[in-house]
């Protein structure tokens, strides 16, 4: 499987392609960036380490070379100038994210190709990308709340003093403002979270928001995140790779599901071979399901916005 990282000069991009070439599952990586000389010096610093990881192909190219392409990971995008609005800076990645659309377009790609959007907005250029590519059905998809997920699992473990993987609680709707906790079916090692001591609905929220602010907590403290994403960018590639079928936060284009339609956002969602198989929905508690309801509304007004 080859995957090409657009944007792969970057922080995110970089972070990606390490956890990738460490997961050993993917035979080539691409690097592609407006950046040539920075895709370069990032292709061959992972190069170096393949004689102790993995026996990835790993290299800098451009679109023409990205035409056999598996799944294209789209993580370009711009940073927040001073005084800029939240729908301003929507609108530059949304005009960026169109370039690289075209771009990708007029080189060509596979019929079978698959767009793994990572750039934000992540939910509105999901959309974009779905209703721009003439790809089958759950061929397009974004992280979502992959991220979000990842750090509400780890800050609850942090808090109890048990073992992350154990964890298993998620976050969905929106990458942003109206995403929403899933507490009804939070456990740990099978068991109810609720049942464990120090997750009493005060901790509940603390953790949560926690979870929320992350990302303006990592780019305070050390400019932006890498590690973390990278780790759930591969988690999805590799779900793809060995069809795992693990249902995860991902974003795509929701028909009927939770009574949301046209509009991309994160449900439990099984990732398998052939990307987005099915979205399930799992019965929820009224006000997790009126708080999704709300977070696709808040997105569709979001989108009717993008110029």
């Amino acid at each position: 499987m080859k995957v090409t990282i657009i944007g792969g000069g970057g922080r995110v991009g970089s972070n990606a392609a390490f956890a990738l070439q460490c997961g050993g599952l993917v035979s080539d990586i691409q690097i592609l960036d407006a950046n040539s000389e920075l895709a370069e010096g990032e292709a061959l610093d992972l190069m170096h380490g393949a004689a102790t990881l993995a026996d990835t192909r790993i290299y800098a190219g451009d679109y023409g070379r990205a035409k056999d392409t598996d799944i294209f990971i789209i993580t370009a995008g711009l940073r927040r100038k001073p005084d800029e609005s939240r729908l301003d800076l929507i609108n530059r990645n949304v005009s960026l994210f169109r370039q690289i659309m075209d771009s990708i377009k007029s080189a060509g790609y596979k019929r079978d190709a698959q767009i793994f959007v990572v750039s934000n907005p992540v939910d509105i250029l999901t959309h974009l990308a779905t209703d721009f590519f003439d790809l089958p059905k759950g061929h397009v998809y974004g992280l979502g709340t992959m991220l979000d997920t990842s750090r509400f699992r780890s800050l609850i473990a942090e808090k109890l003093n048990v073992s992350a993987r154990q964890v298993s609680a998620l976050i969905l709707g929106e990458h942003g403002d109206s995403m929403l906790p899933v507490w009804s079916s939070a456990s740990i090692a099978g068991l109810p979270a609720s049942g464990y001591k120090g997750l009493d609905p005060s901790s509940q929220r603390q953790l949560f928001e926690r979870a929320k602010g992350s990302g303006a907590e990592v780019i305070r403290r050390k400019g932006g995140a890498g590690w973390a994403v990278g780790a759930t960018i591969a988690d999805v590639v590799h779900s793809v790779a060995l069809n795992k079928r693990q249902v995860l936060p991902v974003s795509s284009m929701l028909e009927g599901c939770y009574g949301i339609r046209n509009i991309c956002l994160s449900v439990p969602t099984e990732v398998g071979r052939s990307g987005v198989i099915a979205h399930h929905q799992i019965e929820l508690w009224p006000k997790e399901q009126q708080a999704l309801q709300a977070s696709a509304r808040a997105l569709q007004a979001t989108l009717k916005n993008v110029s």
